[in-house]
């Protein structure tokens, strides 16, 4: 078979990146004593029969790890190719089958919910200027709907039969919707539909061929009885001090909120995937999705939050911002900046999954006992990678424009005046400061500052803005360099602010 210049640039990557997967896993080595810890003391406690748990790093999965048993009769050890349902983070797959479907032209995020699910249209809503819901509201949990993790959990096997006479029915609304966000499994289960409506094959289906099947998750699928038992985690409850098995849920109509069963194998190459959609560059579409598609997932655009971090490190580190985006719950991180993290909560399993784009790696857990989600261990495993300087941020590059300006602004600080930039800022510049107060603050820099050294690189914050930092005989100089939206590009502003030596 031959291959193209695009396959040719797809297997380069793809061993650079497996080179890179490589060394991580080594780096990793001395720390995964530590992780083990973490993961072993959540089992004990939370009384979790087996789990797994693996670390994802430039396409590879860098570290993993099966620990107890999958089975409690057969004492059948968990492996990374042992099947787990993973519940809710089963959100993450219906969000992007809906993204798909949206770059395909089949829908529109603002279409109403029920132009693909006609028993919609006789629903009562609570206001009578309430919104009739949108496919977006319901990707985002603002439909109205009251949360319902235990009732839509055991809604699973619900065969779609009777789903559409509950959506006949009608439902009772917890709110106006777009008003709030509230966790709804229902919603999601009403995403699926929206799927089977739009793509014209069954909501599973779609997810086998769209992402399973590209991604060579050939072990991943929703029905799972298909799967040989010996392989299959069999899910527990803990209660009155002692185990007892869940019943097997097969596969049904709210199968699109939380009806998936992966190995750890093949769970990986999914978080694999999603991280190699950052950060945003040129080159050939390698996946089942556009890059710009799953970044579109983590837009959390509404009802911002305050948040703890998850973990032994919550109560001590900064506050997050947090919002739910699509599929997923995404926050800023003082520490471990993008995350994107979601849990899973089902009769029999818990789990729970983390992505740090800035950085590039992914972590994630599954276990075996019913709501057991090892969101702590996940997070503290992330925060002891940051501690160990294990999570390195991928450099914005300095563009050749940033770069020019940059070295005027060494130019105009040796020589005290603007002459530097002459013909090359904005219409705001010289009216936001004169030639004349500029020789003047220059003068009063230097003389505060003494000589500096101007060699140092800038930090660019985005193809037309960056920092920078000068070493000076009497402390520091700090900057910014801040282009215009202009053709040519021009000179917005440029700041300048003096730290002494303590």
């Amino acid at each position: 078979m031959s291959c193209d210049v695009t396959c040719r640039l797809s297997l380069i990557l793809a061993a650079a990146l497996a080179s890179s997967g490589t060394a991580y896993a080594q780096t990793l080595e001395p720390l995964t004593p530590e992780i083990d810890v973490v993961f072993g003391k959540f089992q004990a406690e939370a009384h979790v029969p087996g789990m797994v748990y693996g670390i994802v790093k430039d396409g590879q999965l860098s570290y993993v790890k099966g620990v107890g048993v999958q089975n409690l009769d057969a004492k059948r050890p968990v492996t990374p190719d042992t099947l787990f349902r993973i519940a809710s983070m089963t959100k993450a797959f219906t969000a992007l089958s809906i993204l798909s479907l949206r770059d395909k032209g089949k829908l529109r995020l603002d279409d109403l919910a029920e132009d693909y699910v006609p028993e919609m249209k006789g629903w009562t809503y609570p206001t009578s200027d309430s919104p009739r819901i949108r496919i977006r509201d319901l990707l985002a949990h603002v439909g109205g709907f009251v949360t319902d993790d235990p009732w839509g959990d055991r809604q699973q096997v619900l065969s779609q039969d009777d789903f559409t006479k509950m959506l006949k029915a009608g439902l009772p609304f917890s709110r106006v919707p777009q008003m709030a966000h509230e966790y709804s499994n229902f919603g999601y289960a009403i995403l699926g539909r929206i799927i089977a409506k739009a793509s014209g094959v069954p909501y599973r289906t779609y997810v086998e061929r769209t992402l399973l099947k590209p991604l060579g998750m050939t072990s991943s699928g929703f029905e799972v009885t298909d799967a040989p038992k010996d392989r299959r985690a069999i899910g527990y409850r803990w209660e009155n001090e002692a185990w007892a098995e869940e019943p097997t849920m097969r596969d049904g109509a709210f199968n699109a909120m939380g009806g998936l069963q992966v190995s750890a194998n093949d769970y990986a190459k999914w978080v694999a995937f999603l991280l190699s959609a950052w950060p945003p560059r040129d080159g050939p579409e390698t996946g089942p999705v556009k890059r710009a598609t799953v970044r579109e997932m983590a837009q959390g655009l509404n009802f911002v939050t305050v948040a703890q971090r998850s973990g032994t490190s919550g109560p001590t580190a900064c506050r997050q911002a947090a919002a739910y985006a699509m599929g997923w719950r995404v926050a800023q991180d003082c520490d471990l900046g993008l995350t994107l993290a979601h849990g899973g909560g089902y009769p029999g399993y818990g789990s729970h999954v983390m992505l740090m784009p800035d950085y590039g790696v992914g972590i994630f857990a599954l276990s075996n006992r019913t709501y057991a989600g090892p969101s702590a261990p996940a997070w503290d495993s992330a925060v002891m990678l940051h501690k160990a300087g294990l999570l390195k941020r991928a450099e914005v590059p300095v563009s050749p424009e940033l770069a020019d300006f940059y070295a005027r602004a060494g130019q105009a600080y040796a020589s005290g005046n603007i002459s530097p930039f002459d013909g090359r800022v904005a219409m705001n510049f010289p009216l936001d400061r004169t030639a004349e107060n500029w020789a003047k603050v220059l003068a009063e820099l230097k003389a505060k500052s003494g000589t500096c050294v101007t060699s140092a690189p800038i930090t660019a914050t985005g193809a037309m803005s960056g920092t920078f930092k000068w070493t000076c005989d009497k402390g520091e100089v700090q900057g910014q360099v801040l282009l215009a939206p202009t053709h040519p590009i021009t000179l917005q502003s440029l700041r300048f602010s003096f730290v002494a030596k303590p």
